[in-house]
């Protein structure tokens, strides 16, 4: 398959999940928004990745724009489409749903439960019934009419929209590094830093295990 790749900046790439689809014997293609315009058609499957814009930043990110009528287009083409974190409230936004601040930062691992939709489904199935995501977001996401909700925590976690897309709140994709980085940049969490860095070290083992499980769940229901 050929595999697109829609990130914000350079410390929001595939990481994991990149791993996971070269592995796969998949193209990846990696598609910088921000500077290269609307994301091109000719992919099998399509991943939008976090940033630390926000849906309401159009005019200081015109490119949002972009983002929406792109992913408006991918769910009525059916094209098979995994969103994290901001894409997760694009899609919501571009949908009739709803991105808007979360009222504080949500940073860590947190407690989150499939719904009884979420087990059922081919590709958040793939994680256990409980389990700890991460996550680092200020925003959160109500899912767009007609969606259907696959996980619950201290903010909706993830849905799926029509037959094809998922979007998930929690980050299955981060690597280490990258997630100390994003702990040591936010200023919301400056006080918690080492507590947070000492739970990344304990926890994210586990969770790059769940991460690779759910990419590769997903490429091949992309497949199907």
């Amino acid at each position: 398959m050929r595999v697109l790749a829609v990130i914000h900046g350079p410390s929001v790439r595939p990481e994991l999940f990149g791993d996971v689809v070269v592995e796969g014997g998949h193209e990846l293609v990696e598609w910088d928004i921000r500077v290269q315009g609307p994301p091109p058609d000719g992919f099998d499957a399509v991943f939008v990745f976090g940033g630390d814009q926000n849906v309401g930043e159009e005019v200081e990110h015109p490119w949002l724009h972009d983002e929406y009528d792109a992913l408006r287009h991918f769910i009525e083409a059916e094209t098979p489409l995994f969103c994290v974190c901001l894409g997760s409230q694009t899609l919501a936004h571009a949908t009739g749903g709803v991105a808007e601040p979360a009222g504080e930062t949500i940073a860590g691992f947190v407690p989150t439960e499939l719904t009884a939709e979420g087990a059922a489904d081919p590709v958040l199935g793939a994680l256990p019934p409980r389990f700890e995501s991460f996550n680092l977001n200020g925003f959160r996401f109500t899912p767009p009419p007609g969606a259907v909700t696959l996980a619950t925590g201290p903010v909706s976690q993830a849905y799926r929209l029509g037959p094809r897309a998922w979007a998930t709140q929690f980050h299955p994709e981060v690597r280490h590094d990258q997630a100390i980085e994003w702990l040591r940049e936010d200023p919301t969490v400056a006080s918690r830093v080492d507590e947070l860095v000492d739970e990344l070290d304990e926890k994210l083992p586990r969770w790059q295990e769940l991460g690779r499980t759910l990419c590769a769940a997903f490429l091949a229901a992309a497949e199907v």
